[in-house]
């Protein structure tokens, strides 16, 4: 059995130089620019996008009637659809042009490059952290949607006007929609080069990733030692017990969604992974539902003060890991390749997860696909009603996909 072990943690770590060397490279993406060909009459469908600074207003936007839809990442697709106030369009995995953005990247692992360079093995131990709370979240479902709700929505009974709904049902219905994944497939890889195309494409990418060679992007993108050392040491069951740091060490997260689960959920479940694992992320507070200050130990040596940091939206969180007032951060891909492509000193380390973004639109809504979505669309803009649908931020990952798929199937977009 050991003889067995051992050569199966050799062969992980052995892909994983390979893929870092650059000698195992994924098929090139598929050519993501839009080629739309316009129906007749569907020049003059219009639909308004509105950037909400946030997932936070969007259930108001939406049950106040000021705005017709929204999308959004888990659980505000569960918020709308389990309250009543709205119901589900699609899930952005079935956005055209299908089936380009099926189990498409969502969220990732990202550091900077100065903090891996000075502290790979603290970068290490968080990475093998993350993959753990990843896996505890897919074995343990029930468990992560408690966790999770309290965390995000507490436990409360969420309510807009006569509708309610308790927390831990929306949760309950999020989880499922969300595939908690990290490791770096070829084609995980080549859905995010399908991110940078789509960028290049709406203009958000102009710099360091527009015009580059195939490895000249990975280089620039990615940083998977720290996921390769991680899934050994956990083979081995055996974390490597970092450096005391100097400093506290800012950890990133987005406030109000499931972008950082896995962060949550080691906070959490922290005695579980110390007893388990030799690895916690331990609040200060051990009362807080949402702590702030805790010590990263490893090994029951307490390693390095995280200070947890909350965004509204991923283009926000990936300034505050590009000007250093945080180390390392959970967000979407697009912001991540955003921030990257203007020379920030960042690598995505990992996925965290793929989809769990959705639209949604107001109850009753004649638009419960795509298709209905865009004849909905025509039809509003005829009679003078162009649909406004709200967005997070300009640049987030919800943000890039309806864009994209609007244009894709002839939309025009304005801004309001």
């Amino acid at each position: 059995m050991k003889k067995i072990s051992s050569l199966i943690v050799v062969c992980i770590a052995l892909a994983m130089v390979l893929i870092i060397a650059g000698c195992i490279q994924p098929t090139p993406p598929t050519n993501v620019t839009p080629q739309v060909t316009t129906p007749a009459g569907a020049g003059a469908t219009e639909v308004n996008v509105m950037y909400a600074g946030g997932v936070g207003p969007m259930p108001v936007l939406l049950s106040t009637n000021q705005v017709d839809g929204y999308i959004a990442w888990q659980p505000y697709v569960s918020v709308a659809t389990e309250s009543g106030i709205g119901q589900l369009v699609t899930y952005t995995k079935d956005f055209p042009p299908v089936p380009e953005w099926n189990n498409h990247p969502c969220c990732v692992l990202t550091a900077r490059n100065d903090l891996v360079a000075s502290n790979p093995d603290f970068v290490n131990a968080m990475a093998a952290q993350t993959i753990l709370a990843d896996q505890w979240i897919t074995d343990h479902p029930d468990e992560a949607a408690a966790d999770l709700s309290e965390w995000l929505i507490g436990n409360d009974t969420i309510k807009f006007g006569d509708q309610s709904v308790p927390a831990l049902a929306v949760m309950k219905s999020a989880i499922p929609s969300v595939n908690y994944t990290t490791e770096p497939t070829p084609a995980w890889v080549n859905g995010t080069k399908n991110f940078v195309n789509a960028q290049i494409s709406l203009g958000y990418v102009t710099g360091n990733l527009k015009n580059t060679s195939a490895a000249d992007m990975d280089a620039t993108l990615f940083n998977f030692k720290p996921y390769g050392d991680a899934r050994k040491m956990i083979a081995e069951k055996k974390i490597v017990t970092p450096a005391k740091m100097s400093k506290q060490v800012g950890i990133g997260y987005l406030k109000g969604d499931m972008h950082g689960g896995s962060l949550i959920i080691a906070v959490k479940e922290w005695q579980y992974f110390n007893d388990t694992y030799g690895i916690a992320i331990k609040p200060r507070d051990l009362t807080a539902a949402r702590p702030e200050i805790c010590d990263l130990i490893v090994n029951g040596v307490p390693v390095a003060e995280l200070k947890l940091v909350t965004a509204d939206a991923g283009p926000q969180l990936m300034q505050m890991e590009a000007t250093d007032i945080i180390g390392m951060g959970y967000a979407g891909v697009p912001p991540a390749i955003g921030s990257i492509d203007k020379g920030s000193p960042i690598k995505i380390l990992m996925p965290i997860n793929t989809e769990g973004s959705g639209l949604v639109a107001t109850k009753g809504s004649p638009a419960h696909d795509w298709d209905s979505f865009i004849k909905y669309a025509g039809e509003r803009s005829a009679s003078g009603k162009p649909l406004k649908i709200a967005a997070p931020a300009k640049g987030s990952i919800q943000d890039v996909m309806l864009q994209y798929s609007l244009k894709y199937s002839g939309v025009t977009i304005k801004f309001v």
